[in-house]
């Protein structure tokens, strides 16, 4: 294990969850709240996002095997869920794979958004649940590291969330907009090593 493989998984987790993509949905959503209950709604979600995560990886695996799902199979899956929200991504716009019109809608009129939908399924969405499967499957040091790194991001979820109006007032809606979409690349380029490797690893032959 060397450690540029280390920080590609959490380079890779951070662009996946991308939490600048979601700034100006928990500013409005928290508009009306009082300081004490952003506060709350900010550590709630970054530890939603960070138990989450660290349940996928220690259980995503035997959820594959009762259902005998194969991990090959699972790669190309997630490749292909990675490869919707990265096109969406790339307009600048949350993928419906990770909350509906309606959940944001009905998320509007509820009180408490930090678990639903901010914690999931708007940070710890399907892709991102889906690559920390995938990036731990049966290797005990990848699950160790992997566990650490989810940490590593719900602090940084919790630091941007805690720093949303500096950051969107330095970078403005444009410069949200050309990160977002320069992260939605990286997602893409993601997605296609996941169907790659789930291909060669279903069909051998593909390799030669």
């Amino acid at each position: 294990m060397t450690w540029h493989i280390a920080l590609k998984m959490l380079v890779g987790l951070i662009v996946i969850i991308d939490p600048l993509l979601n700034l100006p949905t928990f500013i409005s959503l928290t508009e009306s709240l009082s300081p004490e209950d952003i506060q709350r709604c900010i550590r709630r979600a970054s530890l939603t996002v960070g138990i989450v995560l660290s349940i996928s990886v220690l259980l995503g695996q035997r959820i594959l095997d009762l259902l005998a799902i194969s991990l090959p199979s699972f790669r190309i899956a997630g490749g292909i869920l990675l490869m919707s929200m990265a096109l969406s991504m790339m307009h600048a716009r949350i993928s419906s794979t990770q909350t509906s019109e309606e959940e944001s809608n009905e998320a509007m009129n509820k009180e408490d958004i930090s678990v639903v939908p901010l914690g999931i399924p708007l940070l710890a969405g399907p892709g991102a649940i889906s690559t920390v499967i995938i990036d731990a499957h049966h290797n005990l040091y990848l699950t160790l590291l992997i566990l650490v790194e989810i940490w590593l991001v719900a602090a940084l979820v919790y630091f941007i969330l805690q720093s949303a109006q500096p950051i969107r007032q330095a970078l403005g809606t444009v410069g949200i907009m050309i990160a977002t979409r320069l992260m939605g690349l990286m997602v893409a380029a993601m997605a296609i090593e996941f169907m790659v490797g789930g291909l060669r690893d279903m069909l051998p032959g593909l390799g030669h």
